[in-house]
């Protein structure tokens, strides 16, 4: 019995202290540290800083760090800063950090300059979102800043307007309660902008479906149904004109081979999906986003840009519907190495749009290069690295028109943790060159989901996000919070990086002449099907730059091309780049990669910057950590530079390309020599493999004009020995273009 009230005892103390709990620090008790872009003062979510002794702290979606560590408070503390696409000046010693007071109730704002072209803008799903910005007391625009729905964890995005909302839809979902979350898709709505929704700059507030545990619900519940991963989202009216949300979805027993398609309709009153249509296919999941466009007074859905079906309900529960564009000849059917390959008189490879054929993916095409059947030069990419001519894959992660480009924009996912942009003139492509808009260092960053209801300012700003997981990466660990969610970015459009090259055809006239043009002329000429080829890829005629080269185009019985403009005030039919002459010898004012060794042995490496007036200096070195000036006389350099670390004394020669010298600090504390080269500030772009000389040469029957980026002349031409400017090859010989579609905008309802 005395046991037993004994037992009753404890049992009771320990709930009471359970009660109590522990106290939670004050806001005053918390130093603030707000990480933010220097271009637009906003925080910078993924920010890390890591003290010398290796604790380190993430920023959440208002960039801000609530740092509170024992032993830390009330000193100097040393905090190196990083964050993905983004960079804090390195000092002489290559470190990028600084030092901060961390008093409590004091605060402190970081700048980081921007690599990126995107602005990453915050975090969408998972626990914490805002949870530092509500330790300080910081406001936040989301209802629940902390954890929503009982995620930690989301993968995997797909979203559509439906019913005067946005549906958003996810694959597995982790949970805060078990290892093993949600595999039967997710689901949540957010009112759309202006209609109670946030600003798509600011947040989604999202709502999510949830069981009775206040858990999000699997949204597509089929019994025995394994992992259930949605592949796209359709709305279309029913046979009683209502609208209705449809999803393709797969069964999956691991990564690979699906054991179940189905096609899926939304039970509005239940709040989950329902089959209507089961297909007995075993093709691997891949994420789309689909786009409509109209196809000769035809609404499609394009699921892929490479695969479509009518825009109704009963064709999206018919196989037969389904279109792919394929190179294959007679049905599209894919039957191993023995596949044919369909082409033209002349040869070329020929895409069209069939009924139920399969579509190509990467293996396929490798087989059919194996055997002959594609050459290897007719494969190509389908977008190339705009700065290093590097292929970047052959099929974008999601695509759509965009209206302030007048072109259809697609982002592809470049692994490791990489985002590119690239635009082309129909949905197929040509996309040519992509720009490398956001990085994740290690990490990967994969299904990119572009969001054109989302899009403002008539298309100049465009929002994507991505799934940030250490998944299928080299990442060496995992960023607490943020692995495995979803982070959002915006993309400015007229953002001068943006300017890429643009597709110049070959197109044949009807009596025999050679045409170069570009999408617009060949649009008013109604010339798409009289396309040879893409002759090239130049910058478009309203790209700016002084240091560019205009080329003008005269038509008469065909394209002749100048570097004078045929008359008066005409714009260019497109701009090159010049040819790069061989540097002269380098003189003092630059940029100089530096290497300075102390008296001990110990190297350090910096950039130093130089402008020189007359015989006075100014330096910068470090990334603007370590400044000062000195003078330049008879090639000999005295220069003295100062930061918070103390003042340092360079001494130098300029010999032809080269500066070296001695160096000390001004207590004589340091001392050592160095020696420093200068840095070709070229632009990376200026100096891609992908860069050809475009070349003229004379038609022999006719001495009209040719041109070819080909260093040997076409057949029946001679050469002249022309060069007129620098132009991008194209990545392929082949040409899949699908002009005839047009675009349907997506638009919040």
């Amino acid at each position: 019995m005395r046991n037993s009230k004994l037992l009753l005892f404890i049992l009771w103390l320990t709930q009471a202290i359970g009660r109590i709990g522990v106290a939670a620090p004050a806001t005053s008790d918390y130093f603030t540290i707000q990480v933010v872009d220097e271009q637009t003062d906003r925080g910078v979510p993924l920010a890390e800083l890591r003290t010398v002794n290796e604790v380190a702290w993430w920023t959440d979606s208002n960039g801000i760090i609530a740092f509170n560590e024992p032993g830390l408070m009330d000193i100097d503390v040393f905090f190196h800063v990083s964050s993905p696409g983004y960079e804090y000046p390195q000092d002489m010693f290559e470190n990028r950090g600084l030092k901060l007071r961390t008093t409590r109730g004091g605060s402190a704002t970081i700048k980081l300059k921007r690599l990126n072209i995107a602005e990453r803008l915050y975090r969408i799903t998972g626990q914490g979102i805002y949870r530092d910005s509500v330790l300080v007391g910081h406001p936040v625009p989301l209802k629940q800043p902390l954890i929503n729905g009982e995620v930690v964890g989301q993968d995997t995005v797909i979203a559509t307007p439906y019913r005067g909302k946005i549906y958003w839809f996810w694959g597995d979902t982790d949970r805060a309660s078990n290892p093993l979350g949600n595999f039967g898709a997710s689901g949540a709505t957010s009112e759309p902008p202006g209609r109670g929704g946030l600003d798509p700059g600011v947040g989604v507030d999202l709502a999510y479906f949830v069981d009775g545990s206040g858990f999000s619900k699997p949204m597509c519940p089929l019994p025995n149904g394994g992992i259930r991963w949605i592949e796209s989202l359709f709305t279309v009216p029913d046979e009683r004109g209502r609208e209705r949300l449809v999803a393709r979805m797969a069964t999956m027993s691991g990564l690979d081979e699906a054991t179940n398609w189905y096609l899926l309709v939304f039970n509005d009153e239940k709040e989950v999906f329902e089959p209507i249509q089961r297909w007995d296919l075993t093709r691997g999941h891949e994420s789309a986003h689909p786009f409509r466009a109209r196809v000769d007074g035809t609404n499609y859905f394009y699921i892929f840009s490479d695969f479509r079906v009518p825009a109704d309900l009963r064709s999206l529960t018919e196989l037969k519907s389904y279109e792919t564009f394929t190179c294959l000849a007679g049905d599209g059917k894919w039957r191993g190495p023995a596949s044919k390959v369909d082409r033209d008189d002349a040869g070329r490879i020929r895409y069209t749009w069939k009924a139920g054929a399969d579509r190509l993916r990467d293996e396929p095409v490798d087989e059919l290069v194996k055997v002959g059947r594609i050459k290897s030069d007719e494969v190509g990419a389908s977008v190339m690295d705009f700065e290093t001519g590097a292929s970047l894959g052959r099929g974008p992660d999601t695509v759509a028109w965009n209206e302030y480009r007048q072109r259809w924009i697609a982002f592809f996912a470049d692994r490791p943790g990489g985002v590119i942009f690239a635009e082309a003139d129909t949905p197929t492509g040509p996309w040519g060159y992509g720009r490398r808009i956001a990085t994740h260092d290690e990490y990967n960053f994969y299904n990119i989901a572009y969001h054109p209801f989302f899009d403002q300012e008539a298309g100049r700003l465009v929002y994507f996000e991505g799934t940030y997981t250490a998944s299928f990466s080299g990442a060496r660990e995992k960023t607490p919070r943020y692995d495995y969610n979803q982070i959002m970015y915006r993309l400015a459009l007229d953002d001068p990086r943006l300017t890429l090259p643009v597709a110049i055809y070959r197109v044949r006239g009807t009596n025999g002449s050679q045409h170069l043009w570009l999408r617009d002329a060949v649009e008013a000429g109604r010339a798409w099907e009289q396309i040879e080829n893409v002759a090239w890829f130049a910058l478009p005629p309203t790209s700016d730059g002084s240091d560019l080269v205009p080329v003008y185009a005269s038509e008469k019985n065909g394209t002749a091309l100048s570097l004078t403009p045929p008359v008066p005030n005409c714009r260019p039919l497109f701009l090159g780049l010049p040819f790069i002459s061989s540097r002269p010898e380098f003189a003092l004012q630059g940029c100089w990669q530096c290497r300075a060794v102390t008296a001990g042995g110990d190297e350090l490496k910096f950039r130093l910057q130089l402008s020189l007036h007359g015989e006075s200096v100014r330096g910068v070195a470090g990334d603007s950590n370590l400044t000062g000036s000195g003078t330049f006389r008879e090639r000999k350099l005295t220069l003295t530079l100062k930061n918070e670390n103390g003042t340092f004394i360079l001494q130098g020669d300029l010999d032809n390309a080269n500066l070296t010298g001695s160096w000390r600090k001004e207590d004589d504390s340091l001392q050592g020599t160095w020696s420093a080269v200068p840095v070709d500030t070229t632009p990376a772009e200026w100096q891609s493999p992908a860069l050809v000389s475009l070349r003229e040469y004379r038609r022999l029957a006719d001495g009209g004009s040719d041109y070819s980026v080909q260093s040997e002349p076409p057949a029946g031409c001679e050469p002249v020995g022309r060069e007129l400017c620098r132009v991008w090859k194209a990545p392929s010989t082949m040409l899949a273009v699908d002009w005839k579609a047009k675009p349907i905008p997506t638009a919040l309802k």
